[in-house]
């Protein structure tokens, strides 16, 4: 294969076009990017059973919670509602220790760990009826104490807020997290938290937002997806109960919770308990954009419940409606507006009295026009009212659940009809693909004839040899391989793809209720994918320009980009065959002759793991470069060539 490559621009590449998508599935953000590490702090979570349309709540605030040590017997566990900490979360737990059993412990999902060198500031709040004696807090593994601190030496009869630090000089892997009474008695307890020391902005899992970093991402859309909407309107994501004091922000079951129910299952699941603490709500959202350098892009409900699981709607002439639009542009205010507006004045008290400089909203998550969702009518109120008060925000609308159906061709009809008289109607239409990795390749040239009118967002695709719950096998190489072809398609046609996400971000092992992901991990340690290194090498070596390129026969996608201000070129070969591919390059910008080259490859079925984290990863290898050279691809492989350029 030959391919000529010219000094004459083609489209530009939008800065920071490859970015995240973040949603709360498979425990990605509690248990997971959230660096809390125990689970039902707050003695709110409810269990969720049920099928489409017929959804029930119950609430099971000792989820989690057990005396300790379960061998021992006299303590016991009640919860509690008379007298609460704060009136938005008011269970709480009443615990009587006995005097052969003192304790209780924490699920804290598959249990604790520690590293050495780290602190875990332990914190809760705690108010003693009768009780007169002290607390004590520690970490043990196999009934052996590996950190213990005293946290209170007596508990005062109002509620309090207790902290102690806890250290260990060894590791601990998945220890009991226990909290004492040193007499009996009972202490009432709420809002139990454990944060390691080395968590980013105290908040968020320090080994996830490096890799996070390590993409360098344009964007972080959140927080879905699908929670966005809920399994009904109820339980659809609030903005506005996410934001103030964390542990006056209202627990919330997960849409997730219902995933994989059946009448074999009883219509319940592992993942009954899955719940939303918000811990992490929009303000930390924003918060972790700015620490990442990415736009933030929030994604708000439209008055629908998630059309894969409801038919519920609030009508778009009921009064209701009207707070789903006030929603979003409470939101701006929040984001933009000064201190002495509501809102901003909320966000200046949290500690950020400058503007996030939010530019970006997307208008519903994953809709689409049907006879019980009128989404365009929403979407046209949605317009006109963040128009009307914002008029440069730019809005994100959305092409339904795929790209084939004629949900996705009336969608784009819409939008086009409606742009015609009103550029500013529609920033870029959310596009999603869940496909075969043979679709990915035979589509290589998908965006090639689009329209120029509207812009794109590809905001979730992934590779699928398979899909289903708890199955990490399932990003493979090929899966990954696959992407990088399909990602030439998207960089080549630039000007209308203006925004790109893999989808979903975060799988926790043994509780992932959607399989493949980007990254995977356990309560220790973390691994990206090879679709995360494809996402990585897309989102850091890549040009500011598509350089304008003449080949033969197309063996094999590649795309050609050029940073302008770095003198870079980038040359991107993607490898899908069985064989090996010889390609002739020959180049009219001037090089240095230095360069190297960026390689992947295995074979398909290949897979990272905790054990193996960069068992498929890009390898660096010195590249002498020339205007005219022959390169080499093993077959299944992916080539990034990154050459200098002459100054002009």
């Amino acid at each position: 294969m030959k391919i000529q490559i010219t000094d004459k621009s083609g489209v530009s590449i939008s800065k920071g076009m490859i970015g995240l998508f973040f949603e709360d599935i498979n425990y990605g953000l509690d248990g997971g990017l959230h660096a809390e590490m125990i689970e039902n702090r707050s003695f709110e979570f409810m269990k969720a059973q049920g099928d489409r349309g017929s959804y029930s709540e119950s609430h099971d605030g000792l989820y989690g919670w057990t005396a300790y040590p379960a061998e021992a017997y006299g303590a016991t566990l009640e919860i509690g509602t008379e007298h609460p900490q704060n009136e938005v979360n008011p269970h709480y737990l009443a615990f009587t220790a006995g005097e052969t059993q003192n304790a209780f412990t924490n699920k804290a999902y598959d249990g604790v760990s520690l590293k050495p060198g780290l602190t875990y500031e332990v914190s809760f709040y705690a108010r003693a009826e009768g009780y007169t004696g002290g607390i004590e807090v520690s970490v043990e593994q196999n009934s052996t104490v590996m950190a213990q601190a005293v946290i209170a030496t007596a508990v005062g009869e109002e509620w309090t807020r207790y902290t102690a630090q806890l250290s260990s000089s060894e590791p601990v892997s998945y220890g009991n997290f226990v909290i004492r009474l040193d007499a009996p008695g009972t202490v009432c307890f709420d809002f139990v938290s454990m944060i390691p020391s080395d968590a980013v902005l105290g908040l968020f899992r320090r080994d996830l937002v490096g890799l996070l970093e390590e993409m360098k991402p344009g964007f972080l859309r959140f927080p879905g997806g699908c929670i966005v909407e809920g399994y009904n309107l109820e339980n659809r994501y609030q903005w506005k109960r996410s934001v103030g004091a964390a542990e006056q922000r209202r627990n919330n079951s997960s849409r997730w919770a219902l995933h994989g129910n059946n009448e074999e299952n009883q219509y319940t699941s592992e993942y009954s308990h899955y719940n939303q603490s918000l811990g992490i709500g929009f303000y930390e959202y924003f918060l972790l954009c700015e620490y990442l350098g990415a736009r933030p892009i929030p994604v708000l409900n439209v008055g629908l419940a998630c059309q894969f699981q409801s038919t519920e709607h609030v009508g778009v002439h009921d009064e209701a409606f009207q707070e789903y639009i006030q929603d979003a542009l409470d939101l701006l205010e929040f984001a933009n507006g000064p201190v002495d507006s509501q809102w901003g004045r909320l966000r200046s008290d949290m500690g950020h009295p400058e503007p996030f400089g939010l530019e970006m909203i997307g208008i519903g998550n994953e809709q689409w026009e049907t006879e019980h969702a009128d989404f365009f009518t929403r979407y046209d109120l949605f317009e006109q009212a963040i128009h009307a008060a914002y008029p440069s925000v730019q809005l994100i609308g959305s092409a339904g659940p795929d790209v084939s159906s004629v949900n996705y061709t009336r969608a784009w009809e819409y939008y086009r009809k409606r742009a015609e008289g009103n550029p500013n109607f529609v920033y870029a239409i959310d596009e999603h693909y869940y496909v075969k990795p043979e679709w990915l390749c035979e589509n290589v040239h998908f965006y090639d004839q689009y329209p120029r009118d509207i812009k794109v967002f590809a905001g979730e695709y992934a590779g699928h040899y398979g899909n289903g719950m708890n199955a990490p096998h399932f990003n493979s190489w090929g899966a990954a391989l696959a992407e990088a072809a399909f990602l030439t398609g998207l960089e080549r046609n630039a000007d209308i793809v203006v925004l790109a996400s893999y989808a979903p971000l975060f799988a926790r092992l043994g509780y992932a209720q959607w399989s493949p992901d980007m990254i995977w991990f356990d309560g220790e340690s973390s691994y990206g994918t090879p679709s995360y290194y494809v996402q990585q090498i897309y989102s850091t070596l890549m040009g500011t320009k598509v350089l304008q390129t003449v080949h033969d026969q197309e063996e094999i996608p590649y795309t050609v980009s050029y940073d302008e201000e770095q003198q870079v070129l980038y040359v991107k070969l993607v490898n899908t065959l069985e064989r090996t591919v010889r390609v002739e390059l020959e180049t009219e910008m001037s090089l240095t002759g230095l360069g190297e080259a960026y390689v992947m490859q295995g074979q398909e079925a290949e897979v990272n793991s905790i054990e193996a984290p960069r068992n498929i990863a890009p390898k660096r290898e010195p590249l002498e470069t020339a205007n005219s050279m022959v390169y080499k691809l093993e077959p299944k492989s992916f080539h990034v060539l990154r050459m200098e350029c002459q100054e002009k």
